[in-house]
């Protein structure tokens, strides 16, 4: 038996379970029939630059536009003269840039004694300060001559300061400096300021702010709540991040790797510059930490093929981008002693990551995909047929376009299609059987996106207990589905253009909403075999609102030795449930409970109203959270209630098979 450390409160309730003369529903789980095997990568993350979940977001830079390259070079920065002979200006002079990728830079002149300058940067909507928390300052310099010192500071718009330092003996070759700055003030609205009060000129780039406490650069908070959810992988960078407007802003992961000042400033699918700061190294660091199996997605020649305008690199120009996939691959796990293997190793990283799989394309379709697809599929399947190709089936999970898509697959030796699904909640409850007709012996589904989009596009309970639903259905079905994942993960509050999503966050908080307490229960209560099952009393019907319907699957964990029910009630009444264990089952009497439900006032009908619409905020972050209590005596005939709008996971100890 297992319990979930999460960053949030969990609070423990009391569950009694109770002996019902005449229960809703009985449960029969057969412990001797073991059904299909769970995949391990069953339930997994999708992380995309979008809604500044990334850039202002994971990557942990707490300074705006640190290389003057975003579209306006002086974005996120504050520039002050004192005095008549100060010159502040974003320049890009070919014979003091610190390179070509990133031309531009930050040219400061005070030629009379007396004067001086200032910049300062807010980074998103604030720079956080915590008092006793230590941040470290880089950036790159030069002078024309040896200078006096650049003043540093953290301090809060209304002149406080939280810090000083100093940056000196400044040469005249670019070179990286780096100090800690210790804050003794808290601020949510904090500012990086420098100061300048010398005779002279100097140059500065790539001007950065961390937290001390960080993970590769990353915002810990926010890496510590995705490794709570045990995913079993990790797809990224994208999402349509990776498609690109144009082929232009399309990713390149080799722009991606390296010292961050060689990595270029884009404009992001989503309308926002971003650096590259989160790039492919840091992303199978972060897979590694948390145990997760890559899914890097690569742009197939084609821009986002929802435009227009839509660029498709002619046929006989792919060999470049098909040999980019190739290098990739190289990059994450050849040997030390290969090409891009020694580039990994001189990252610090000599041992390969283990990449078992590659989407070729996000939400393509139609004929131009299929042939570059096979391009990369010849190519990939030849010289490394261990790692298997995910194919787009589009961006529709039903209509000509899908059909053909998996026509296409069947046809053409695909290893997994990606299918993506956003729709209402009524959907989900009422397609928790789709993968059941699909093909055992065709290609296997990757739901590489899904999400259960309320009228009001809120992250609700209704909408999670859909979610939770739907999901039943694909552990029922893990012999052909084995790879699923909620989109977008992480919604920055200040920049919020796509909901719902699994984590909100703003400079200083982050909380999960009610999918993301689905993700996590899901992922972390799941058995390696299913155990065949049935129920009774189980179809749809409303007879003044007295539905009838349960979710449910059943499953073994050979590890720990543990039964796992899964029950959905997304109902507004409770439900009575007699669960019988049958088979040669010997218990040890010890089980868990868990419960995700809200005490609102069943009151669903109601818009904002009711345990129905249920959310959590930023003031009550674990309004619909897990409950968890240990139960004793446990017998192979439980009988229990099953709250109205709740997921229910018993979990009860056996001696083993």
């Amino acid at each position: 038996m297992r319990r979930i450390f999460i960053l949030t409160v969990v609070f423990v309730i009391g569950i009694t379970a109770t002996i019902f003369a005449d229960s809703d529903h009985v449960l029969t789980v057969n412990f001797n029939k073991m059904g299909p095997q769970i995949s391990p990568t069953l339930f997994g993350i999708f992380i995309e630059d979008i809604n500044h979940g990334v850039t202002g977001g994971l990557y942990s830079d707490l300074v705006k536009n640190s290389a003057f390259e975003y579209s306006n070079p002086i974005d996120g920065w504050s520039l002050s003269t004192y005095g008549s002979n100060v010159s502040v200006q974003v320049a890009s002079k070919t014979s003091i840039s610190i390179n070509k990728i990133n031309p531009n830079y930050l040219s400061i002149e005070i030629s009379q004694n007396g004067e001086w300058a200032e910049i300062s940067n807010s980074g998103y909507n604030g720079i956080p300060l915590e008092n006793g928390e230590s941040y470290i300052l880089s950036l790159y310099a030069r002078t024309q001559k040896s200078t006096n010192a650049i003043y540093v500071g953290l301090g809060t718009s209304n002149g406080k300061i939280g810090a000083e330092n100093k940056i000196e003996n400044i040469g005249p070759v670019w070179k990286k400096y780096q100090i800690t700055l210790t804050s003794s003030i808290t601020s949510d609205n904090g500012q990086l300021i420098l100061k300048f009060g010398f005779v002279g000129s100097i140059y500065l780039n790539m001007i950065s702010l961390f937290p001390s406490k960080n993970f590769h650069d990353m915002r810990l908070d926010l890496v510590n709540m995705v490794k709570a959810l045990n995913p079993g992988f990790v797809r990224f960078p994208g999402g349509c991040f990776v498609n690109g407007n144009t082929l232009d802003n399309a990713f390149n992961w080799k722009d991606s790797i390296g010292p961050h000042i060689d990595r270029p400033t884009t404009m992001d699918f989503w309308g926002y510059d971003q650096s590259y700061g989160i790039g492919l190294y840091e992303y199978l660091l972060l897979c590694e930490h948390l145990n997760a199996q890559p899914v890097f997605v690569i742009n197939p020649g084609m821009s986002w093929q929802g435009s227009k305008d839509v660029q498709i690199v002619p046929l006989q120009d792919m060999r470049k981008w098909v040999q980019s996939a190739l290098d990739l691959i190289e990059f994450a796990d050849g040997p030390a002693t290969s090409t891009w293997g020694s580039v990994r190793a001189s990252l610090g990283h000599p041992k390969p990551f283990n990449l078992k799989y590659i989407e070729v394309g996000n939400e393509n379709v139609g004929q131009d995909y299929y042939e570059r697809f096979e391009m990369f599929q010849k190519a990939i399947n030849a010289k490394y047929p261990k790692v298997k190709l995910i194919f787009s089936a589009g961006a529709n999970y039903t209509g000509h376009d899908f059909d053909e898509a998996w026509k296409w697959a069947k046809n053409h030796g695909v290893d997994i299609v990606d299918e993506h699904i956003y729709a209402s909640p009524d959907w989900f409850l009422s397609n928790t059987d789709r993968y059941n007709s699909y093909d055992t012996n065709g290609p296997k589904v990757m739901v590489g996106e899904y999400a259960a989009q309320t009228w009001n596009s809120q992250n609700t309970l209704e909408a999670a207990l859909a979610e939770a639903a739907f999901m039943t259905g694909l552990e029922k079905n893990s012999n052909k589905v084995v790879m699923a994942s909620y989109a977008p993960i992480f919604n920055n509050v200040d920049y919020s253009q796509w909901v719902p999503d699994l984590i909100w966050f703003n400079n200083t908080q982050a909380y999960g909403t009610p999918s993301y307490y689905v993700q996590l229960l899901f992922s972390n209560y799941r058995g390696n075999f299913i155990l065949q099952s049935s129920i009774s009393n189980n179809d749809y019907t409303s007879d003044d609102n007295n539905y009838k319907r349960l979710y449910y699957v059943t499953s073994y964990d050979s590890k720990n030795k543990d039964i796992i029910i899964k029950i959905v009630n997304p109902w507004p009444n409770n439900g009575t449930c007699q669960i019988n264990l049958n088979g040669n089952v010997s218990l040890t009497g010890k089980g868990q409970i868990i419960t995700l439900t809200s005490d609102d006032p069943v009151t669903s009908n109601i818009p904002f109203r009711g345990r129905m619409n249920s959310i959590n905020t930023f003031e009550n972050p674990t309004h619909v959270s897990p409950t968890y209590e240990s139960i004793t005596n446990v017998s192979t005939s439980i009988n229990c209630t099953l709250k109205a709008y709740s997921l229910t996971i018993l979990e009860i100890e056996t001696n083993g098979l």
